[in-house]
């Protein structure tokens, strides 16, 4: 589909412009939700970039105080916790994400089996992966 290389920094463009991409191998079909140079199925290098739906469900979750630099930086810790899912996708793979439009100190309302869509989450020139529930 498209040509670039598969590594974090060309997942982040894709990423960027509104696109969450995965990888896909063309021997065996495995399918990936982050960037591999091998497909973790069949260890072959014949991969391509695969638009995915985002999609999916989450499968666990947990409430984050200390959180790593970048997400610091954008005002989260001790007294602003954030929520961080893994998330099954439809198309099958997992990745994991914040989760945004949801009340970390209510974790609660939060549940595995919750249906989520992708978001781009903007903090300056950087963008990140987040989910939010559907409905």
């Amino acid at each position: 589909m498209v040509e670039r290389e598969f590594t974090h920094a060309s997942w982040a463009e894709f990423l960027a412009e509104g696109k969450l991409m995965g990888v896909r191998c063309r021997a065996c079909g495995a399918l990936s939700a982050v960037p591999r140079l091998v497909c973790p199925a069949c260890r072959v290098e014949d991969l391509e970039w695969v638009e995915l739906s985002g999609r999916g469900a989450v499968e666990g979750f947990t409430v984050i105080h200390v959180p790593p630099t970048p997400l610091a930086a954008a005002g989260y810790g001790r007294d602003r916790p954030y929520a961080s899912a893994v998330v099954r996708l439809d198309e099958g793979p997992w990745i994991t994400a914040q989760l945004v439009g949801v009340d970390p100190q209510r974790p609660e309302s939060l549940r595995v089996g919750m249906r989520v869509r992708a978001e781009v989450v903007h903090q300056g020139e950087a963008v990140r992966l987040g989910f939010r529930p559907e409905g």
